[in-house]
Formats: structure tokens, C-alpha cells, sequence
């Protein structure tokens, strides 16, 4: 109920009553209603039980076509992506001459999608999502005639039902389920992921890199070049890749420690990775005072460039299936090196290490942001505050999304080659979701 309560502040506090959506296009109309909804997914990611990484960016890529379908046919020359997606079908239109909230068709939407994808979550979320489409509802219906609130209403429910019938063929349906599947035996050999301590997990999310993208034509399409090649010699790229962890971990500073913890985006704890960026979005969008056709088209764009991002990384994942800096350590330079004491518990994540799925994400998210408000946009980080840490600023999101990366040197968990890697995987996928076509 917690979260009932601070979404439907949210809503009474953020959301301006004023303008009457029937007779104004998304263009002209405030995007909060669409950053609502994506405020309420973080916070379902980070307390429903199953949503990795990988499922929490497959969602927000849901949520964001979503917000996008809803309002582009009252768009003044907005096109649906139906054409553009992976085996996107024709969505249901508005009837031809009627009068639409758009507001309300995204409201609408948002929460029918949000209420299949997060269907086997419990009762807190059902409440959550019932709450803040009752709440949003009731503000813009106020004044309206009672059958443009219907036909809305109606609208919306269409296109929630059928972007989710699309969604459920894509492989990943019901990802929150299977997260460690038991058929999976990892191959065994020098250099090659295996459990790490100490909850020695099985792998996660194995087949994740096969399932259909948004918008990739596979995972293969943006994969990254093989990483130096596994050898135990000092004078080799690996131990030095391996000796740079080793080095950076011991002589961490202060502000490295900090860098580490701001972009945990540990689960439960935080809406993961992909979360952070999309809550970055959200904090631009509202410092911008963002149009509904805008805040959804970047919903959109972005929702698409981080769920493509995981599925290439885990393509890319395991199809090297690097082994992790903690097992190379103890095997070839300090048995006794254990993973750093940055977070409480640390913990390996249980996946090939190569390449870093932050810096993936979070480079496919720069290059979309840069596209949308401009490659030298300097923002603060507020991303954080609920936990306690201050605004990080940044000149740019090229610039956020290079700390992201690095902190994960910081913390351990992966070498300087992924952390490379995974920046230039992740912006070929960002080039992809910045070509999309929103506009004739």
C-alpha cells in the first residue's frame, strides 16, 4: 500500500488539472500522465519478485511503445511503429472524426499494460495499478462529456491488449518465472564463466540473448569483438585486464567507493540498471515540462534501445562465456582476493562477464538521450536520493554513461575490456532506436 499512497501524492501533486484534452493533441498537452506510469514501474520492478535486469528492460520497452501507440494517432503527423518492429502487428485505431482525451487513452493503456505484465506479482501491484488509472482518470474525465471519457477509456484497453498479445510471442513472456532455468549446464573449460562465490548461483537468464528484439534483426546484430583471449602469462592482455580489477579494487578512493555504490542499481533495493536510465529520462522530462507526444515518444525510443541492449549483451554473454574477474583472481594472482566489500552483500552477478550489461544499457540509453535533448545536455543524477546519496552532476549522458560503466571495475565485477565493450554494444543499439521514425 506503500506505494499506492506515494503514486497517488504524486499524481494529486504533479499532474496539472488545467487544459481539456479533447480539444488539444498530445503536442500541446502535459506529459505527466505518461511520467506517472513510468514512475509506478520502477517502483514494480524494484518490489516484484523475478524482475532481473533483463525482464525489468523488456518491460519499460513495453510500457514505452505502449505510451507511444496510445497517442500517436492524435499526433499531428505521428506514425505508429507497427512498420518499423520486429513482427508488430496493425493496432487498433480511433474512430474516424471522434473526439479523444488522449490523456485518457494513455492512462488507460499504460495500466492495462502494466496489469498483464506484472499479472503473477500479487496484490499490491493489482492495487498500485488500479490506483493511480482510478486517480489519473478522475482528474482528466473531470468536465468531460461522459462519451469521449468512454471512447477513451475504450481506446486504451484496445491498445494495451493487443501490444501485449504481440508481447507474449517475443520469447520473454513470463521471463520473471525463469530466471534460472535448471536445463541449462554452462560449458566447462579454461577461461569460461562458472559460478562465483559465494552463493555459487546458477546462470541467469541463459536464453535471454535468442528471444526476439524490438528492433534488432537478433541478438547477434550489434556484438561486440571477441575479448582478449584467456592466458594465464603476466605478459598477456588478459592477466592485465585481470591486474587492472586487482589494482583498481585496492587502491579504491573515497570517491570510486561512491561511484561503485550510485550505480549498484541492485535488485530490491533499486529498479536495476535499466531502471536508472529510465528514471534519468523521467527527471529530464519533468525539468523540461515535456508534451505528452514527447515524454511517450522518449519512453518509447528509450524503452526499446534498453530492452534490445539486453538482449544483445546476453546474446553477446553467452556466447563468449567470459569468466568473471573474481575466478581469474583466486586462480592465477591472489587465492585470497575475495569480491570488494563496496556493497553489503557483494555479490558477482550470476552471468558471464563479457560484455558489461551497465555499460550496455546505459550507452544504448545515452545515445537515444543525446538524440532526443542534445549531446552536450548537462543534467544532475537524482536518480538515488531515496537511499541516500547525493545528485551526481554530468555535462552529458555519454559522460553518466561512461561512470556507469567504470564503476563496475570499482566494484569488482567486471574487467576494463567489458566495460569497453559494452559501451560500443550498447551504442550500436542506441543508433537503431535513434533511427526510428516517429514523424511522416
Amino acid at each position: 500500500m506503500r506505494i499506492l499512497l506515494v503514486l497517488l501524492i504524486l499524481a494529486a501533486t504533479l499532474i496539472p488539472a488545467a487544459g481539456r484534452g479533447q480539444d488539444a493533441d498530445p503536442t500541446k498537452l502535459d506529459g505527466a500522465v505518461a511520467s506517472a506510469w513510468a514512475d509506478l514501474l520502477l517502483e514494480l520492478v524494484r518490489s516484484s519478485p523475478g524482475f532481473s535486469p533483463p525482464v525489468a528492460a523488456r518491460a519499460m520497452g513495453y510500457l514505452g511503445v505502449t505510451l507511444w501507440e496510445a497517442v500517436a494517432p492524435g499526433t499531428p503527423a505521428g506514425v505508429s511503429l507497427a512498420a518499423q518492429l520486429n513482427a508488430m502487428p496493425e493496432l487498433p485505431r480511433p474512430e474516424p472524426d471522434a473526439v479523444y482525451d488522449w490523456r485518457l487513452v494513455a492512462n488507460s493503456a499504460a495500466a492495462g499494460v502494466l496489469r498483464r505484465l506484472f499479472a503473477d506479482a500479487g496484490a499490491p501491484p493489482r492495487v498500485s495499478i488500479d490506483g493511480l488509472e482510478n486517480s489519473l482518470r478522475q482528474r482528466y474525465a473531470a468536465g468531460l462529456p461522459r462519451d469521449v471519457v468512454r471512447r477513451s477509456i475504450a481506446h486504451g484497453r484496445l491498445v494495451a491488449a493487443a501490444i501485449f498479445a504481440w508481447a507474449r510471442t517475443d520469447g520473454g513472456h513470463e521471463g520473471y518465472m525463469f530466471n534460472f532455468p535448471v536445463q541449462y549446464e554452462p560449458p566447462a573449460g579454461p577461461g569460461l564463466w562458472t559460478p562465483t562465490p559465494p552463493g555459487y548461483q546458477r546462470a541467469m537468464q541463459p536464453f535471454w540473448g535468442e528471444n526476439r528484439p524490438f528492433l534488432l534483426a537478433d541478438g547477434g546484430e550489434c556484438l561486440p569483438p571477441p575479448p582478449p583471449p584467456y592466458d594465464t602469462r603476466p605478459d598477456s592482455d588478459m592477466y592485465a585486464d585481470a591486474l587492472a580489477v586487482y589494482k583498481a579494487v585496492r587502491d579504491l578512493t573515497q570517491e570510486q567507493r561512491e561511484i561503485a555504490l550510485f550505480w549498484a542499481d541492485d535488485p530490491t533495493l533499486t529498479a536495476t540498471p535499466p531502471g536508472h536510465s529510465w528514471a534519468i529520462a523521467t527527471q529530464v522530462l519533468r525539468d523540461e515540462r515535456a508534451t505528452l507526444a514527447r515524454a511517450a515518444e522518449t519512453y518509447a525510443r528509450l524503452g526499446i534501445a534498453v530492452a534490445d541492449a539486453f538482449v544483445a549483451c546476453w546474446h553477446a554473454k553467452y556466447f563468449y562465456n567470459r569468466l568473471r574477474p573474481i575466478t581469474y583472481i583466486q586462480q592465477v594472482i591472489d587465492p585470497t582476493w575475495n569480491a570488494p566489500r563496496v556493497t553489503d552483500p557483494v555479490l558477482t552477478p550470476p552471468f558471464p562477464e563479457y560484455p558489461s550489461g551497465h555499460a550496455t544499457e546505459a550507452g544504448a540509453a545515452a545515445v537515444v538521450l543525446g538524440a532526443i535533448f542534445g549531446e552536450d545536455y548537462a543534467f544532475a543524477d537524482r536518480t538515488q536520493a531515496r537511499l541516500g546519496f547525493a545528485p551526481r552532476s554530468f555535462p552529458s549522458f555519454r559522460a553518466a554513461a561512461e561512470e556507469a560503466a567504470v564503476s563496475r571495475l570499482f566494484g569488482g565485477i567486471h574487467f576494463p575490456s567489458g566495460n569497453a565493450a559494452g559501451l560500443v554494444q550498447g551504442e550500436c543499439v542506441g543508433r537503431r532506436a535513434a533511427d526510428l521514425r516517429f514523424y511522416r
